[in-house]
């Protein structure tokens, strides 16, 4: 059948509307909004010790204290987070979280008001399974100095792009940039946080999900981790450290009832513990171990750093025992992970089981070890 050339014309035409409006269809499904969300409505959840709605500093504000409030039906991946923020310069930690699963799983960024102008100003930190990271993570691109302005609003902008991020507080160029993010890239909600301490006062929440936004600061490569850090560990089931107690040799008893969970270190060589298992009642210990496969008898060094506390046993035998926690070397010491001890290990030819018993009160459950000389040596796993 002929078909008239003006009726094929206008079937063209249609097939090129079709397109077009498909396109643009498409288009505005992919383009999102900033979404101002005042504290006062049904969509906020909230759990902390204190929070209320109220004016400060002439504006309707929300005022929090001991947990955080988030937005139940955010869903944001990448994108811009900002608010105001008002706080006093005592001891505190206030800021913002994303990403967040629930309660004991989330990224968040805050400041300390009482280390204003020093390099540990703020804080970037993952939260795994309960437990924050800040002493596993420290320096540069986790906090950076800034100077704040008490008891009137500043600015906060945080952007997140996949495995980064940056912070501007009152600024046009970022004060921090986050190299390395810690949680897995995944949507979840967004919100605000005040710790224990002094309270934060918020206002002019707004959020905006995009997909990878371009970052202005230049991320800053992290350092390798050293040559010959163990990179993989075998992770036991956390049990009470106080069965530990001076246990000077390990019986099977002591292994009885664990399972074990082999966990990658990250880049820096650290091993986040957390990962497996957060923290319970009765449950605040776990061993990492290794084998290590020798080819005779002789003595090989270990350096490690651990957090917050270690006993040390090699082949069942107690070898060390001491404390990197907060403030347990003096008022100062905030008890960030670091190579700080060495250990001279007398293997025996074939197999040897080193087990470290590490112990976690708060701010990071983290393991690092290095055997640098691995002549004669083989590490399992």
């Amino acid at each position: 059948m002929n078909v008239p050339t003006y009726l094929l014309f206008a079937m063209k035409q249609l097939r090129v509307c079709a397109a077009a409006l498909v396109a643009a269809l498409s288009l505005c499904a992919s383009v999102s909004y900033t979404q101002i969300v005042p504290f006062d409505t049904d969509r906020w959840e909230m759990n902390a010790n204190e929070a209320r709605v109220e004016d400060y500093l002439g504006r309707q504000s929300l005022t929090l204290r001991g947990g955080a409030a988030w937005i139940k039906d955010s869903d944001f991946t990448d994108g811009v987070i900002e608010f105001d923020i008002a706080f006093s310069g005592e001891r505190g930690f206030m800021g913002g979280i994303w990403r967040m699963q629930d309660q004991r799983n989330y990224e968040e960024f805050y400041m300390r008001p009482h280390q204003f102008g020093k390099p540990d100003a703020n804080q970037y930190t993952p939260v795994i399974n309960g437990v924050s990271g800040w002493q596993l993570y420290h320096g540069a691109g986790y906090s950076a100095p800034v100077v704040y302005s008490f008891d009137q609003w500043m600015h906060v902008k945080i952007v997140v792009s996949g495995s980064q991020g940056e912070v501007y507080i009152d600024s046009e160029e970022p004060v921090l940039v986050m190299h390395a993010l810690k949680r897995a890239i995944e949507p979840g909600k967004v919100g605000v946080s005040a710790g224990n301490f002094a309270t934060a006062h918020f206002s002019n929440f707004s959020y905006q999900a995009m997909d990878r936004p371009a970052l202005n600061g230049q991320p800053q490569e992290p350092s390798p981790a050293p040559a010959g850090t163990v990179m993989t560990w075998s992770v036991s089931s956390a049990f009470d450290e106080a069965s530990l107690a001076d246990k000077a040799e390990l019986t099977a008893a002591d292994q009885q009832g664990l399972t074990w969970t082999t966990l990658a270190a990250e880049a820096s060589g650290i091993t986040n513990l957390a990962r497996v298992q957060g923290l319970g009642q009765g449950e605040n210990t776990a061993f990492a171990r290794i084998t290590i496969q020798s080819e005779r008898a002789q003595v090989k060094t270990v350096r490690f750093g651990y957090s917050d506390r270690v006993k040390v046993y090699l082949n069942g035998r107690l070898l060390y025992g001491g404390s990197n926690g907060y403030q347990s070397r003096d008022f100062r010491y905030l008890g960030t992970i670091g190579l700080f001890d060495a250990l001279y290990l007398p293997l025996k030819q074939g197999a040897n089981e080193l087990w470290f018993a590490v112990s976690e009160s708060f701010g990071g459950w983290g393991i690092l070890g290095v055997m640098a000389d691995r002549q004669g040596l083989t590490l399992d796993p």
